[in-house]
């Protein structure tokens, strides 16, 4: 109320000097609202705006990298080939008052096609992972925060081999999309900190985790891949797990996100299942940037088809350098 006086008295006591100067008076009009008074000179209006919460932060973004190599009378020998490589990463932040809900999809796909092999497009990476993780305040930086964890391939996975005395390869399908898939739901403690810099660190610890395994394909359920008992479709686990979620500037234009999940089921305390996903991004400009991404997977119930001998328990690692474009948003 006192600064809405002192500024009425200021411009009562400048229409005063302007009337000395024999200007043109410019009167000031007062509007009386609900008690409030609002001060219009002319047609215009002084209003004091209020800054208006933002609760969601929403972005994401898109990579595409693509390598072609075309051989002709090529006395040093070599295929044609074509290869390419996509992602995309979307991610909705909400946070208000003492609630957080946090979600990410991951979407990666990749080819290689070579000319002189019979299956000449083969598939180099498949991924989809959504994470979405509510939680409620309990001090600064910690969390009561419940997780959903979903994982699966969009598209069929196959094993190339060629079998003994035969010229061309033979292939057999191993996995397919939601076969398998892998949803797991935690509920526990969050350890949550973002820094002014934007890098984020977030730690999920839950001793209540209940973890499915789902494959959707008849073939690969019968034959009881991926741990699924023979014939049927799901398989339920409860346990432990602990997961964490890093974001974090390396150096200036160098950033690397990484998502860590560990499972461990009551019966077998102590026997992991891994998944980890790693990204180091190294921007060269605003378009371009090389990206180092590696994935590691192992699960003691899934067994790999060796090039000889019987299938094993194994860990799944792959590794990717790509060069291309990259776009924020």
């Amino acid at each position: 109320m006192i600064n809405r006086l002192i500024l009425a008295i200021l411009l009562f006591m400048g229409s005063l000097n302007l009337a000395k100067a024999q200007d043109p008076l410019i009167l000031a009009d007062t509007l009386l609202i609900a008690g409030d008074t609002i001060i219009m000179i002319g047609d215009s209006i002084i209003v004091k705006q209020k800054i208006k919460p933002i609760y969601w932060d929403k972005g994401g973004s898109f990579n595409l990298s693509i390598q072609q190599v075309s051989l002709s009378n090529w006395n040093a020998g070599g295929a044609s080939n074509l290869a390419m490589n996509t992602g995309l990463v979307m991610f909705a932040n909400y946070k208000k008052d003492k609630i957080i809900w946090d979600s990410k999809l991951t979407v990666n796909a990749g080819f290689n096609r070579q000319a002189d092999r019979r299956f000449r497009t083969r598939k180099t990476n498949d991924n989809f992972i959504f994470i979405t993780k509510y939680g409620r305040e309990l001090t600064e930086s910690w969390y009561l925060s419940t997780q959903i964890d979903a994982r699966t391939q969009l598209l069929a996975g196959y094993r190339f081999f060629r079998p003994s005395g035969a010229e061309l390869d033979s292939r057999n399908r191993i996995s397919d999309f939601l076969a398998p898939a892998y949803i797991q739901s935690s509920t526990g403690l969050n350890y949550r900190k973002e820094y002014e810099n934007k890098d984020r660190i977030s730690l999920i610890a839950s001793p209540f985790t209940g973890r499915f395994t789902v494959v959707l394909d008849d073939s690969l359920s019968n034959a009881g891949a991926f741990g699924v008992i023979p014939g049927e479709r799901v398989r339920p686990e409860a346990g432990l797990s602990f997961g964490s979620t890093t974001d974090i500037g390396l150096m200036e234009d160098i950033r690397w996100r990484a998502d860590l999940n560990l499972f461990t089921n009551f019966e077998r305390l102590g026997n992991f299942v891994v998944n980890f996903n790693s990204v180091i991004s190294m921007r060269v400009n605003k378009y371009i940037t090389t990206r180092i991404e590696t994935i590691l997977i192992y699960d003691e119930r899934v067994f790999i088809q060796q090039d000889t001998g019987p299938p094993r328990q194994a860990i799944q690692l792959q590794n990717m350098i790509n060069f291309g474009l990259a776009l924020d948003f």
